[in-house]
């Protein structure tokens, strides 16, 4: 919604009575690239009026009688950029939005580049827009992507960190957790983990919130926000995680759709990109190799498919693709027909939206055929995916990663030696063994002994495994305050169902064979069940002495005794060098 706003010129979109929309351009940096991508396509950016969206720092032509808009950080390049632009009189009127707040220093900047380009006039608009974070999904975001690297677990948690770098990090994690509430027009009550990075956060959270709220005519979170009213009854818990309670899950093999398109493949703001084999002929000896096609799908909101099997276990995934085939098999005649009566024959679909519908026909045609044309694309698209997850799954075997790393976590009985998964040539990669091996010295009650340590240490390294990461958990285990108590993640393994090959009949698209169908208990990782006790006020020694801040109070009293003893009804979760799909579909299927 506040994209919208911004591309019609920060006013509210009104159709007006043509319904023609003001066609404009839109010049983003990369911040600003990645944080409209995911949300709106060409397509709906040229509804918008968009004609043309650029990257500010391209060889861009002038266009004088076109307005601007312009979303980007206020960083010293592009304000440069900016005001050559200004100079160079590229566009009829320019609407600046800043993704972040712009300083006072770099807006004068602006205004005299303005003034000497004799262009005051043409600068229509200045904003804050206070967008410095990307939604990914409905109940999804994240602080960013081009330099993740600075806000990542290892910033953080390098041992070398100065105190001017980790100030840095935590101003840039609080300015985006700032901007996030301002879009959502609602102050949190702040809940943290004590002498962690998540406590850094909090701190300075609290403070920047308190700041604008005291600032009362300048205040963000007054009049008329978009968000306003929606959560005014109540407001929603933010609880800050600090990752380091919890590092075996992100090491976890998964498996589930989204978390294994996320482990496997190159899966970035909702884009995967796929290498396309090109199957197994010979080319002639000394041709050159055939270069592999990349092909990139979006999974969107918009994607139905999508949407009701990320959650879901691998093996129901493969069956449902193959039944929608199927489902479609059945209905291709009925394509073919409807293109016959269009007139269209072959694959030319553009003339689909030629066509005048002048007959009844011809009108049913035109309703249905883009909808079966679109299940065919999402169909080719997902078994696409699949197949490329499959093809991990059972060259890596990760169904037995999975299956044996649950049974670490939940304590069970193992039914073969760690030695021998470690040391077994046809199963998974080096860093698939490294993860299986720190998971296991991560939840073990008692480090294992030095000399099985040595023995686990050759194995490693014997299979390639590169033991840095080893020595940093075995720092980190002696260093940890958890030590006393190592994390529970619950008692419930996955149970086999059998084998693949008895679901999937032979006519399937996958093959499945050998690759186990495991079905997931439910249960909740720490994550999940920190949020529980705060967001029920449940007495718990895992989260009793958890910090509270509520930027509202006038005093900043920090005590630990929640003013209302009321549960809460919305609660954002944010973790502190990094989240991930696992838990995120754990907290998902803990609210349903």
């Amino acid at each position: 919604v506040a994209l919208k706003r911004m591309l019609n010129f920060n006013v509210p979109p009104v159709k007006n009575s043509t319904g023609e929309p003001v066609w404009k351009v839109l010049i983003y940096d990369r911040f600003g690239q990645d944080i409209i991508s995911p949300l709106l396509s060409v397509k709906e950016l040229r509804d918008m009026g968009i004609t043309l969206h650029l990257l500010l720092h391209s060889d861009r032509d002038a266009i004088p009688d076109v307005p601007a808009v312009y979303f980007v950080m206020p960083t010293e390049e592009n304000i440069d950029r900016m005001c050559q632009d200004l100079r160079n009189q590229l566009y009829e009127s320019y609407y600046l939005n800043f993704i972040s707040a712009i300083s006072r220093s770099k807006l004068e900047d602006i205004a005299n580049a303005a003034i000497g380009a004799n262009a005051v006039t043409q600068v229509a608009k200045v904003f804050d827009q206070y967008l410095n974070f990307i939604t990914l999904e409905d109940d999804m975001f994240v602080l960013c992507n081009q330099n993740k690297e600075l806000v990542s677990y290892r910033a953080i948690n390098r041992p070398d960190i100065t105190d001017t770098e980790m100030e840095t990090i935590m101003d840039t994690i609080v300015d985006s957790l700032f901007c996030f509430f301002v879009t959502l027009g609602a102050i949190p009550i702040i809940r943290c983990s004590r002498g962690t990075a998540a406590e850094m956060v909090a701190v300075k959270l609290d403070k920047k919130l308190r700041e604008n709220l005291r600032d009362a005519r300048n205040s963000l979170f007054t009049g008329d926000t978009l968000g306003a009213g929606q959560f005014s009854f109540q407001r929603p818990l933010l609880v800050l995680v600090d990752r380091n309670i919890d590092l075996a899950t992100p090491l976890h093999h998964t498996w589930t759709y989204q978390a294994l398109v996320h482990d496997v493949l190159d899966f970035h703001l909702n884009r995967v990109n796929l290498e396309e084999s090109t199957g197994m002929e010979t080319s002639p000896a000394g041709a050159r190799p055939k270069k592999k096609n990349k092909k990139s799908y979006d999974l969107t909101a918009s994607d139905k498919f999508w949407q009701k099997h990320k959650g879901s276990p691998f093996p129901e995934v493969a069956e449902s693709v193959q039944q929608e085939l199927e489902s479609y098999r059945a209905q291709e005649d009925e394509v073919k027909r409807l293109k016959s009566i269009m007139g269209i024959e072959g694959e030319d679909e553009g003339a689909i939206s030629m066509l005048s519908d002048n007959t009844a026909k011809l009108t049913s045609a035109v309703s249905s055929l883009p909808e079966l044309l679109e299940k065919k694309r999402l169909i080719d698209l997902h078994t696409n995916v699949a197949t490329a997850v499959l093809e991990h799954i059972k060259s890596r075997k990760l169904d037995v990663y999975f299956e044996y790393e649950e049974k670490i976590m939940s304590k069970s009985a193992l039914d073969k030696s760690l030695l021998d998964m470690i040391s077994d040539p046809d199963a998974g990669t080096p860093e698939d063994k490294m993860r299986l091996f720190l998971i296991y010295y991560i939840s073990s009650a008692q480090a294992p002994s030095e000399i099985d340590l040595e023995q686990y240490k050759k194995a490693l390294m014997d299979a390639g495994c590169n033991l840095a990461p080893l020595n940093y958990i075995k720092q980190w285990k002696a260093f940890a305050k958890m030590a006393s108590a190592p994390t529970s993640y619950g008692s419930a393994t996955p149970k086999p169902l059998g084998l693949f090959s008895r679901v999937m009949n032979t006519g399937s698209q996958f093959v499945m064979e050998g690759v186990k169908n495991l079905v997931l208990k439910q249960q909740n990782l720490p994550v999940t069940r920190i949020l529980d006790n705060l967001m029920e006020m449940k007495s718990n020694p895992e989260t009793d002495d958890y910090r509270y801040f509520d930027p509202k109070m006038l005093r900043g009293s920090d005590s630990s005794v929640p003013r209302n003893k009321n549960p809460f009804q919305e609660a954002i979760v944010f973790v502190v060098g990094g989240g991930n799909y696992i838990e995120y579909q754990n907290l998902i299927d803990y609210i349903k």
